[in-house]
């Protein structure tokens, strides 16, 4: 979990969290949901996303039905975070 102070350091944040967990789990980052915030819009974004070959999908603005979807992926990834930190 980052803490940022402005958007645009969620690129560079990204970046290193994306190399980290590919690095401890050895899977790789196939797809990323955003909420159309505009944190992610950058062109440099793109570009790392075509370079790694991550799928970046933008939910529906205004549609909390999305939300348990994301809540649920965010428990899990939490989970095998924690699981590696207790191992």
């Amino acid at each position: 979990m980052y803490l940022l102070k402005e958007k645009k350091e969620a690129f560079y944040c990204f970046e290193k969290s994306c190399t980290l967990s590919e690095r401890k789990t050895k899977w790789k980052v196939n797809i990323i949901r955003i909420d159309g915030g505009g944190e992610y819009n950058s062109k440099e974004f793109s570009e790392l996303c075509v370079t790694k070959g991550i799928e970046h999908e933008v939910t529906t603005p205004y549609t909390p039905q999305h939300n348990g979807l994301a809540k649920s992926r965010n428990k899990t990834l939490l989970n095998i975070f924690i699981f590696e930190m207790v191992i």
